[in-house]
């Protein structure tokens, strides 16, 4: 059976801009999910903020509620990793906080490097402080490479500002981050779906499953969206949130190769997340193909078809500011209605995004490292 790969995320941004409070609230907010959080910082770490972890040592330590945290030297990530990624621990998300003098696309590069295969890409989220962004910006001008390499931005401290000052700094840093979902929050309060699973219910689809996506269209009072899988969440439990949309799509109607991967090629900015499974039909009857998509990062993993299992594609798509009725009719104008003839050409732009498995043991087992 393919074990799911674990999503490494890094946590990135300069000193002050609410990191540790924003992984903190991760910590609290886990709704059973367990999280690895590996705190790359070389001097005094905010042992307060993450009181939910315990005292912090040289050494890892292991909590009963399922949170693990190591403080370790860039060196040591690899080992970490490895440790905190074997199938026992159990872990189901990693959260690397980066130091506030990180350079986060070293980071990135190394966990894109890894050949661990129990582990993919899960984003470079950068947090800024709202209330310090001009000043952050003088000292430390190369925050607008770090904001344009990101895939999600989080405005925090947004509570510090009045509204107009805040839509400046939006604005701002949405023209920066260029593809990347930006969010704004308060004390790190963002929506942890964005991070990791919630508990399951229902059938499961990559992240989230198609239950958990019905139940926030329809019992949040106050909160935007509608039928047909999709929805918005906006401010709720009295926490400051910038509107986020979530799309759940379903498809027994095989999918046509060159419209979709025209489609995720030119995906709309804003689209944080894409996971889940395509059939593409004759253009590969054999297999299905689990997707990972994360900011610009994509992936694709083929994997057998199971003896009389159902053919759908079943795709999960969480973004900020993104036009999801028109996203879903994309989605549908891919559709192939009538069956090509078996065309190995028309799978080259989807092979470029599958990275050949080692052995084939290891395939069958877990999807292709990176």
């Amino acid at each position: 059976m393919n074990r799911q790969q674990i999503p490494v995320v890094v946590l990135a941004g300069f000193l002050g801009s609410g990191k540790t409070t924003l992984l903190n609230h991760l910590l609290h907010h886990s709704g059973g999910s367990r999280i690895g959080a590996i705190v790359n910082d070389f001097g005094s770490i905010e042992i307060d903020a993450m009181s939910v972890a315990g005292q912090l040592g040289d050494s890892t330590v292991s909590l009963g509620n399922g949170c693990l945290c190591c403080a370790v030297d860039a060196s040591e990530l690899d080992e970490y990793l490895e440790r905190l990624a074997r199938p026992s621990a159990g872990i189901d998300v990693i959260v690397i906080e980066a130091s506030g003098l990180a350079e986060p696309q070293e980071l990135v590069k190394m966990l894109l490097a890894s050949e661990n295969p129990h582990i993919v890409y899960g984003g470079l989220v950068e947090v800024v402080d709202a209330a310090e962004f001009d000043a952050t910006r003088e000292r430390h001008p190369e925050v607008d490479r770090h904001l344009g390499i990101a895939d999600l931005v989080v405005v925090n401290k947004a509570d510090r500002v009045p509204a107009e000052e805040r839509e400046r700094v939006l604005e701002i840093v949405r023209g920066l981050a260029g593809r990347a979902a930006v969010v704004s929050a308060s004390y790190g309060r963002v929506d942890v779906e964005l991070f990791f699973d919630r508990a399951p219910v229902g059938e499961r689809v990559g992240q989230l499953s198609f239950d958990d996506l019905r139940e926030d269209d329809h019992d949040k009072p106050g909160e935007h969206g509608g039928h047909g899988g999709h929805g918005g969440h906006g401010e709720h439990d009295g926490h400051l949130h910038s509107a986020y949309e979530s799309l759940a799509f379903t498809s027994d109607v095989p999918m046509g190769p060159r419209p979709l991967m025209a489609l995720l090629d030119s995906r709309p900015e804003g689209l944080y997340r894409i996971k889940g499974y395509v059939d593409f039909g004759t253009a590969d009857p054999r297999n299905r193909y689990e997707v990972h998509a994360v900011g610009r990062f994509l992936r694709f993993y083929p994997q057998p078809w199971g003896p009389g299992e159902p053919r759908l594609t079943q795709l999960v798509l969480i973004g900020s500011g993104v036009d999801v009725p028109a996203l879903e009719k994309e989605l549908e104008a891919c559709r192939e209605y009538a069956p090509q003839a078996a065309d190995e050409r028309s799978m080259w732009g989807v092979l470029r995004y599958v990275q050949e498995p080692e052995e084939e043991q290891e395939a069958a087992e877990d999807p292709a490292a990176f």
